[in-house]
């Protein structure tokens, strides 16, 4: 009974192995194999060279469309790129990109001292870093770290209150409740930036740390209709040339 049940499936396997190998070449793979590594690696370089220069924040947004903010910056870096380098326009594109990053360079020194202050002096640079990939399912405990950071943005001046704090951050406190520390991150930040009043807004706006989104977003687009113009322009200079 074994020897036959045995040769029965010998069988069964070389009939179902018959013409594999004519099969093989007709396979196509899901997904394009990497050709080039060293490819891969720079635009993986470039990516998280992008996150940590502009601190995106909603990191896993590739459009950076999802937030007023990151729309804003986005148009602004796109703006510069066809923008000659050097003019009068260039320049004050840089200036505007320049202050939305030192706004959020200056949320994460705040983090920074915290997190050094707490201990993690080796460990903050690490825990401060979110990649592209960050997703909302893969956190451990969202909805605590969500509320966590809603008292964050109310009761402390870390962030602006004139706009939701960077989903960014999420992610951070996620990880500061799985090492649980996320109470005494709390705590600390209550104590080094306490909220401010009313009246200190205007002192955050003398400073240049409050950015006017709605003022940037429309130089942008008054900049980019001003390209379409001139673009239009040298397409009817262009016209008129050929028919003379």
């Amino acid at each position: 009974m074994g020897s036959a049940l045995k040769k029965f499936c010998i069988a069964c396997c070389c009939c179902c192995s018959f013409g594999d190998d004519d099969d093989e070449d007709e396979k196509q793979p899901l997904i394009a194999p990497i050709h080039d590594p060293l490819e891969y690696f720079d635009r993986e370089v470039q990516k998280r060279r992008d996150q940590e220069t502009n601190l995106w924040s909603e990191p896993g947004d590739p459009s950076h469309s999802e937030r007023d903010d990151d729309r804003v910056l986005y148009n602004l870096l796109q703006a510069r790129t066809k923008t000659r380098m050097g003019s009068t326009g260039y320049r004050r594109l840089s200036v505007d990109i320049e202050a939305m990053r030192d706004t959020r360079r200056e949320v994460r020194d705040k983090w920074r001292t915290i997190l050094e202050n707490l201990g993690f002096v080796a460990e903050a640079d690490s825990l401060l870093t979110v990649s592209a990939s960050a997703s909302c399912e893969r956190m451990r405990n969202a909805p605590l770290a969500r509320s966590m950071l809603h008292t964050l943005h109310t009761e402390t001046s870390i962030f602006s209150r004139k706009e939701p704090p960077p989903e960014r951050y999420l992610f951070i406190v996620d990880r500061l409740l799985y090492l649980d520390a996320a109470e005494d991150f709390m705590a600390k930040a209550k104590r080094f930036y306490p909220p401010k009043d009313d009246d200190d807004d205007s002192d955050e706006e003398s400073t240049g740390l409050s950015i006017n989104l709605p003022l940037l977003l429309a130089r942008v687009e008054a900049m980019n209709g001003k390209d379409d113009d001139e673009e239009e322009s040298e397409r009817e200079d262009g016209n008129w040339s050929d028919r003379s």
